[in-house]
């Protein structure tokens, strides 16, 4: 019967329209951005090429990646993969998604906090993700609480990552769009085109935590009203 439970709707319906907003933001900002060159003309490519030296990252690698804003920075393997169109177009959107990588190219390198906290729950939270759900739920169906409360717990794994990937990622966008003030590759205009990429890109990741919360916090709503009844 709980899978019908209005309250369903209470705690998740708020956090389901703040990521279909910032779906429709980043897509909108990247769309636009990715249309307009750089008066430079320097693609993703070329801005890696020059900031990865200049920042002493020599040890950081680039490939590319398929797919559309797949882009990342892989701290196992100190590899930055771009998307074609990133690595390829010379537009203001290419140089924001480029900065806000080597951003944390450069959190890895300089030993930043917050992104080794997230690598080291990266395991944990692979694991929870379908394991908390499984014990939640029989937990439930069998009436046994205290199982019921260890997925809640184990649940709780996801919302610590997500909120703590908050300041990992305002963190890299507020290195790269230093990045392009120090090396010229952006300003005036251009420069307000990245950080509108890169704060639509933000808002995703505010959004996956609000729904993270939401769903946890049903879930505690859930066992309260067991444990009354």
């Amino acid at each position: 019967m709980f899978y019908f439970d209005p309250l369903y709707f209470v705690f998740l319906l708020p956090a389901l329209l703040l990521a279909m907003y910032a779906q429709f933001k980043v897509k909108s900002a990247y769309s636009k951005y990715t249309q307009i060159p750089n008066q430079r003309r320097v693609t993703g490519l070329d801005a890696a090429r020059v900031i990865l030296p200049g920042e002493g990252l020599t040890e950081v690698g680039v490939e590319g990646t398929p797919g559309t804003l797949t882009d990342h920075y892989d701290p196992r393997t100190n590899t930055l993969r771009l998307s074609e169109s990133v690595a390829r177009q010379p537009s203001i959107a290419s140089l924001a998604v480029t900065v806000h990588e080597i951003g944390h190219a450069l959190q890895d390198h300089h030993n930043y906090g917050p992104l080794k906290m997230r690598g080291m729950l990266v395991p944990a939270v692979r694991i929870s993700g379908w394991v908390a759900p499984l014990l939640f739920f029989a937990g439930l169906l069998l009436g046994l609480a205290d199982l019921a409360w260890v997925g809640v717990i184990l649940f709780g794994l996801g919302a610590l990552f997500a909120l703590i990937t908050l300041p990992v990622e305002f963190d890299a966008s507020r290195r790269g769009l230093r990045l392009l003030q120090q090396y010229q590759l952006a300003d005036g205009a251009e420069l307000r085109g990245a950080k509108a990429v890169l704060d639509a890109a933000a808002l995703t990741y505010v959004a996956a935590l609000a729904q993270t919360l939401a769903t946890l916090l049903y879930y505690v709503s859930i066992l309260n009203r067991s444990d009354r009844d």
